[in-house]
């Protein structure tokens, strides 16, 4: 998950100004205005279509943004406020937009011979887009660069150094490029199917953001190879905060949340035997409250979200949330929605989609 220098309600509706304020209805307007924080996720509404949706902790949706397909995962620059949908994998589209202002949105594509893999993550300074991609011919693993000074023109792209990356994020000073290749290899022949079960090789590796060199690679313990790294966060020391989702037996009992840092081997969290089944071999979003020194993730196939003390590792709790889905942080723990419809248990009519992002 892309994490961002959250603002609160005050600075976005500051920031979005007068003509922003002017165009929302007047429940949205009431509804902006006695908000804590806002978030970003994608969306599927009642008659089908896919939006991106600008909600309020309190689950009130403030306006929508139109997409050409179903989205997945979220980026947000706090540097120029614009965030990006990425599309669902296999997908090959990326949408751009403010929610703070009414502008038209900008989609990009991917080349002819990637597809995205539903994330990325800004630059701290707001110029660079990255983005997680799939070279489906030569079943490698590839970051697109993207300008973002330019209509976010492609400008390059990076080995990931392994296949199936997925989430990826940046270090706080922009110089390193965090991905966790999931190991899994697909093809858009074969639409999302994972055609390598037997052969996985996750990965978690770190990029100099300048270069594209590899600084390290780690690979999973052999007897966790069908563990998928899947997403990533970082904490307020640099730790990298990563989630799993398993691809072995299912009655296995796989480490599903790790921890590391620049120079260090990867290091599980020993969740009790009733959490890890209670996230049924699956994590879908995992997320980092700085402030608090808290790690949420949330299980869509368990039904479940948990909240981790980061210092300490111990479950602080867990919480059943049918269908769950994204994790943000909020001003108290986490903001968690649901396929279902709920934005932190506030009923709506529309499917969240799986992950949300603060803005």
């Amino acid at each position: 998950m892309m994490r961002s220098a959250a603002i609160d309600r005050r600075s976005f509706v500051k920031a979005a100004g007068i003509g922003f304020l002017a165009a929302l209805a007047p429940k949205s307007l009431i509804a902006l205005e006695r908000a804590d924080a806002v978030y970003a996720s994608g969306i599927r509404a009642a008659d089908g279509s896919f939006a991106v949706a600008t909600v309020t902790e309190g689950g009130e949706i403030v306006d929508q943004v139109a997409l050409p397909a179903r989205a997945h995962g979220m980026a947000f620059s706090a540097a120029s406020g614009k965030t990006v949908a990425f599309a669902r994998r296999p997908g090959t589209y990326a949408m751009i937009f403010d929610p703070r202002h009414k502008g038209e949105p900008i989609v990009i594509s991917s080349r002819e011979d990637r597809h995205f893999y539903g994330h990325g993550a800004f630059s701290p300074d707001g110029r660079t887009l990255y983005a997680s991609e799939n070279d489906f011919d030569g079943n490698r693993g590839m970051i697109g660069l993207y300008d973002a000074t330019d209509r976010f023109t492609r400008i390059g792209e990076f080995e990931t150094y392994g296949i199936g990356p997925h989430d990826m994020t940046v270090s706080d000073d922009g110089r390193v490029l965090i991905v966790a290749n999931g190991g899994i290899e697909t093809h858009p022949d074969f639409g999302r199917t994972k055609l390598n079960l037997g052969e996985m090789q996750p990965s978690l590796v770190l990029i100099d953001a300048a270069t594209g060199a590899l600084i390290e690679k780690h690979m999973l313990p052999a007897e966790w190879s069908a563990l998928s790294t899947r997403h990533v966060d970082l904490d307020g020391e640099g730790r990298i905060w990563f989630a799993c989702q398993y691809e072995g037996h299912r009655n296995d009992l796989p480490p599903l949340v790790g921890h590391f840092a620049k120079g260090e081997n990867l290091s599980f969290i020993d969740l009790p035997e009733e959490t890890t089944r209670r996230l049924a071999n699956y994590v879908g979003a995992i997320a980092v409250n700085r402030s608090e020194g808290l790690v949420g993730v949330t299980s869509p196939k368990g039904g479940a979200s948990v909240t981790i003390d980061a210092r300490t590792g111990k479950v602080l709790a867990e919480t059943a949330v049918p269908d769950a889905a994204g994790i943000a942080p909020a001003r108290e723990g986490f903001a968690v929605s649901s396929y279902d419809g709920d934005f932190r248990s506030i009923r709506s009519e529309v499917a969240w989609d799986q992950h949300i992002v603060r803005i």
